[in-house]
């Protein structure tokens, strides 16, 4: 059975993975751990690695079902049809996610550079350096199409 991408309401990633889990369909969502800091505490919290996206895996007869779970909104297309995300990459997300990146540096990084992940869930990517600030860097992965931020705990 074949991988595909499905859009969701923003926020609304870990509903739909529910939904769609107790519809039967097997259904991931990759989540990262993030502290998030409030004007009392700090937490740590589990959030989507790729917001407003899950992946699931059915066959090409029952894709219509996953409409029944409320929140999502299409499917990820590629040349005019639903996008096959290949078992191998699913695979290797869900490797890199075992790794744990607790801290990282930033050293002479200026927006328009190039760098290449050596370690994490964007392992053997490529990203240009949007911005850099005291604590975090934005990164542009063009091949994904998204923007991913890194802060240093």
């Amino acid at each position: 059975m074949p991988w595909y991408a499905v859009y969701t309401r923003p926020k609304n990633e870990k509903k739909v993975t529910d939904q769609l889990v107790k519809l039967g369909i097997e259904v991931y969502c990759p989540l990262v751990t993030q502290v998030k800091q409030w004007s009392d505490r700090k937490k740590k919290v589990e959030t989507p690695l790729i917001s407003s996206y899950v992946f699931v895996n059915l066959e090409e007869k029952d894709r219509d079902k996953v409409f029944e779970a409320f929140g999502v909104v299409r499917y990820l297309f590629w040349l005019g049809k639903p996008a096959i995300i290949r078992d191998e990459e699913i695979y290797l997300l869900k490797d890199s996610l075992k790794e744990v990146i607790s801290t990282f540096e930033i050293s002479e990084i200026k927006p328009g550079d190039v760098l290449n992940i050596s370690r994490g869930p964007f392992q053997g990517k490529e990203g240009v350096v949007k911005a850099v600030e005291k604590n975090k860097i934005q990164l542009i992965l063009k091949e994904l199409g998204v923007l991913i931020t890194l802060t240093r705990e």
